[in-house]
């Protein structure tokens, strides 16, 4: 979805069914992260169907890996969350779905990857970007736990076999690097059921 094009914004209960396993969450937020990222994405996380149920698998901030239905986050932040379909087309025939999925869901309970995030972050700074050039080696050794996109992206590549964001490494992707992706497609904005809104 482009920066300036109006959200397709769909009720859950319609959604629900239309969202496949690995499919990309993006959430919506101004924040220091989505400046910083160039654009208007805050947190990112995966959509994972277990026996019938739908879920989100994300990494967040002073909570860390965890898996929540999806239906709670859409309450929550109603018209916030960007669905986005991972393969579109099917041309990346190699993908294997359950496999991301499998991989998002063993990082439930790891720590959030803060130092990684401030890693990420500073590369935006004008003279870090004149002496440091990013990493775009995902096979180096990086010990620290993940955050919210390099999770996604992690899972995508190890678990499910296609980078979803070449020339980047994983632990250098922020959520506005997925949207821009080819490997992800806009499809829709969720909104929960009529009378389900949570304020916050």
């Amino acid at each position: 979805m482009s920066e300036d094009s109006r959200p397709k914004i769909v009720r859950y209960r319609e959604a629900r069914s239309l969202i496949a396993d690995g499919d990309l969450l993006l959430y919506r937020r101004r924040s220091l992260i989505s400046i910083a990222g160039r654009g208007r994405h805050s947190h990112a996380a995966k959509a994972a169907w277990w026996e019938g149920d739908l879920f989100c698998l994300e990494i967040r901030g002073l909570i860390g890996g965890r898996a929540v239905t999806l239906s709670s986050q859409v309450r929550r932040c109603p018209g916030r969350i960007d669905v986005y379909g991972a393969n579109p087309d099917g041309r990346w025939p190699q993908y294997d779905r359950a496999g991301a999925s499998r991989f998002m869901r063993r990082l439930a309970g790891c720590d959030y990857g803060y130092r990684g995030l401030i890693s990420a972050a500073l590369l935006h700074l004008p003279v870090v970007r004149w002496f440091v050039r990013a990493n775009m080696d995902d096979e180096a050794a990086d010990r620290r736990p993940p955050f919210c996109s390099h999770a996604c992206a992690m899972a995508d590549r190890v678990g499910g076999g296609v980078d979803p964001v070449k020339h980047l490494a994983d632990r250098l992707t922020e959520p506005a690097d997925l949207a821009r992706s080819p490997f992800y497609r806009y499809r829709f904005t969720l909104m929960p059921d009529s009378g389900q809104e949570v304020s916050q």
